[in-house]
């Protein structure tokens, strides 16, 4: 190792951003000899109230070679097929964004440009009967996707809901494992050099000190090292992105566990539901501007599934992201690098991109200014871009039935989401980006279900006579309710693959 290697690396804060930090780092940078070191303090609560995920914490985990059934067991993990959106276009309407395609191509053409001209036929059936994922969620079955890629069931991915505190603590064994040495403690000092700014060591109320050549802050929303010592500045989106409060509810379960997440639009925000093996998640994000904590919190406890299991957790927090990701030698992951509301489950996402760009980046200790331009442009587009998806579902709706929503229809919109809308309602056209979470399909899928009807299509669509396109329409689909018909139910998959906690295990955990 050159004389200028990172040797060093210590992690401000656990939780779900901190400790899948130090899984990442511990198991990709193992031949390297970095040490690594976790201060976190047990007096400082987390968010975390339970989450939702995309399908790319799967091959996370596959990375750090993590047994599947293992981590949903600790956990309590089931499986989500993507999530039902109700009353977001129109009161009474409802779809599910699956985590998959709509149909297969036909002729090269993607299905859903087809679906465009049966619709304008007016032979075409709901957009979701054509997908896998939205019929087997709504039938409530799962499995693995299938590795022939020519069978309907190879058209999906899926991702998990699970207890987040639980996943901190399944991933702090890991790292530990890897060698992590964990700290107990609160930082009241920071150090910095004199004349780079770079952070040197945090003093600890013990006294204690801890050096390192880079930092990576994950002590949430207060940005302890990002913006309290560095002062880098924050980009406030909450002219676009307004609900600033939300108050999480677990309650008991259902009788049948639901594949997948579900977001109710309301008056003033909207309503989470995410069911896990042992309890259901829930809560009401909304603008306080519109209506107060306790009108929201009635409005969540009289929509509960079962009997709440804890007190409300009240949260405050202001969309938008910091100016600078990375600043100096230290990184900010998770809600200290910023906050998007979790109407897409992103906010892992966004960690996991954070550690995996770190990752391809790592620095030496200076830290070279074209590594940390880069980290940050990559990063400024992923927040950009779920913007601009979760500003979508707000704006690409029919409802002015209150204050909120009257206000996102007088919205003018960010340019590179309007220019996506036009693109679409000129023939259906969903530009594909480099980097950014969200594939053309779950666009179509925000902007079908939400009425947003295009005026044209591809050409190429065009090709084949009515007849025969809505023949092979209605191959696909027969051949997709074939296909759920022999899928197991969500708890039996859960059981086949041993993922499946015990009931007394569920009377623990709730």
């Amino acid at each position: 190792m050159g004389h200028s290697d990172v040797k060093q690396v210590c992690i401000l804060g656990g939780g779900t951003a901190g400790w899948m930090t130090a899984a990442g780092l511990s198991h990709k940078l193992a031949s390297l000899g970095v040490s690594i070191t976790v201060i976190e303090s047990d007096q400082i609560g987390t968010v975390g109230v339970g989450e939702a995920t995309l399908p790319h914490i799967r091959y996370f985990n596959q990375s750090l070679g993590i047994d599947e059934a293992a981590f949903m067991k600790a956990t309590n993990a089931t499986i989500k097929l993507g999530i039902e959106f109700c009353d977001w276009g129109r009161v009474g309407d409802r779809y599910i964004h699956p985590f998959g395609d709509f149909g297969k191509p036909i002729n090269g053409v993607e299905f859903y440009q087809h679906w465009i001209r049966l619709n304008q036929l007016g032979k075409a059936e709901r957009l979701g009967d054509y997908s896998y994922p939205v019929v087997a969620a709504e039938a409530g079955r799962c499995r693995h996707p299938s590795s022939d890629i020519s069978k309907i069931e190879s058209t999906f991915g899926y991702a998990y809901q699970f207890d987040s505190s639980l996943y901190a603590k399944f991933l702090r064994s890991y790292s530990e494992s890897k060698g992590v040495q964990r700290i107990e403690g609160k930082v009241t000092d920071v150090r910095c050099h004199p004349e780079t700014g770079f952070v040197e060591a945090l003093i600890l109320e013990s006294g204690a000190t801890v050096s390192a050549d880079l930092f990576i802050d994950c002590s949430g929303f207060r940005g302890v090292l990002i913006e309290q010592t560095l002062k880098t500045g924050f980009e406030d989106w909450s002219h676009w992105l307004p609900c600033d409060r939300a108050i999480a509810v677990p309650c008991t379960s259902a009788d049948t566990i639901t594949p997948y997440t579900r977001a109710t639009a309301r008056p003033a925000g909207w309503q989470w539901r995410i069911p896990l093996q042992h309890r259901t998640g829930n809560g009401h994000v909304y603008w306080s501007e519109f209506i107060s904590n306790e009108e929201a919190l009635n409005q969540l406890l009289s929509s509960l599934d079962g009997e709440p299991l804890a007190d409300p957790n009240q949260l405050y927090f202001k969309t938008g992201k910091r100016k600078k990701l990375w600043n100096r030698n230290v990184i900010s992951i998770g809600l200290s690098g910023g906050f998007l509301e979790p109407l897409e489950s992103t906010s892992i996402y966004l960690i996991q991109e954070g550690i995996t760009g770190l990752l391809e980046l790592f620095p030496d200790v200076s830290c070279a200014k074209t590594d940390v331009d880069e980290y940050n442009r990559r990063m400024d587009l992923q927040f950009e871009r779920i913007r601009d998806f979760l500003l979508l579902h707000y704006t690409a709706t029919q409802r002015d039935d209150s204050e909120m929503w009257r206000y996102f229809k007088a919205m003018t919109l960010p340019d590179t989401l309007q220019e996506k809308i036009e693109g679409w309602k000129e023939r259906g056209l969903v530009q594909r980006y480099e980097f950014g979470v969200f594939l053309p399909p779950s666009w179509v899928a925000v902007m079908v279900g939400q009425n947003l009807t295009p005026h044209g299509f591809d050409p190429r669509a065009g090709t084949l006579s009515d007849n025969e396109l809505m023949r092979a329409a209605t191959t696909q689909r027969d051949e997709i309710e074939h296909a759920v018909a022999n899928t197991s139910h969500h708890i039996e998959f859960l059981q086949s693959i041993h993922a499946a906690i015990e009931e007394d295990q569920k009377a623990t955990a709730t």
